[in-house]
């Protein structure tokens, strides 16, 4: 088994001081080229396909998210995001920067569901936005550089209710990746101590109408990435893209996973 030197990136990146557990999504830990300890979805590359990325956009209903274990605390995100991932289509070659935004469905250990709109460009930790979700909500993504070199917007929308979020910043990225993905991200818990969240039992996820560099995001099999423990079972599993080539379903806990 081949670990790529980006786990050990988030393991150190997940490190803080915080007295209360926080959470925040990161860049890929590689297992293989095709499995990760933290990523399940859809991930292209500069070398794959010859091009840097500087916008990405996709849509999808926020999953319900349940406990897969009674009593365990559970995490995990749904995002798109520029950087952060392969490179080339073997994984050989990862990426340490990232700017991502998403959705965040959380289970604390007595049951109860957590939902937020986040973003997050790494070092930086997360950044929850007062942008409300709720399990069914259809969400749309979009993050974009503008006429000024990394100069970036993140917007989030929530097409079920008409609410949105929207914020400008500056950001270094690579633009040497493109993601659509679910993920276990790194929890600091409140001792101290860090670890890759626990993933829930969700709905699936079908993330559709994919965009990157203002056309079709064109996914192809050899991109997708599965989520697997440290044992190498299977977590999350992507499936194959639809017939347009712009969508697919992300499945947790399942062998296997329908194209939709």
């Amino acid at each position: 088994m081949r670990l790529a030197v980006s786990a050990l990136v988030v393991v150190l990146l997940g490190v803080s001081g915080a007295s209360s557990p926080s959470v925040s999504a990161r860049t890929i830990a590689v297992v293989s080229a095709n499995q990760s300890f933290n990523w399940a979805g859809y991930v292209q590359g500069a070398l794959e396909k010859n091009t840097t990325f500087h916008s990405i956009s996709a849509a999808w209903i926020v999953p319900t998210a349940t406990p897969h274990r009674s009593g365990e605390a559970e995490y995990s995100s749904s995002w798109i995001g520029i950087g952060g991932g392969c490179v080339d289509a073997a994984c050989s070659i990862t990426d340490d920067t990232l700017i991502q935004a998403g959705i965040g469905h959380d289970i604390d250990a007595a049951g109860k569901a957590d939902y937020y709109a986040w973003w997050e460009t790494i070092p930086a930790p997360l950044v929850r936005t007062t942008l409300p979700v709720r399990p069914g909500d259809r969400v749309a993504v979009k993050i974009s550089e503008g006429r000024l070199p990394e100069i970036w917007t993140i917007a989030i929308a929530n097409r079920s209710t008409g609410a949105s979020f929207t914020i400008t910043l500056p950001y270094p990225s690579s633009y040497a990746t493109a993601e659509w993905v679910i993920e276990t991200p790194v929890v600091v818990t409140d001792t101290g101590g860090i670890q890759v969240g626990p993933m829930p039992d969700l709905a699936g996820v079908r993330f559709e109408h994919a965009r990157v560099n203002g056309a079709s995001a064109a996914f192809v099999a050899s991109e997708r990435m599965d989520l697997v423990d440290f044992n190498l079972a299977l977590i999350a599993t992507p499936s194959l893209p639809d017939h347009q080539g712009d969508g697919f379903n992300d499945c947790t806990y399942a062998a296997t996973c329908p194209a939709p």
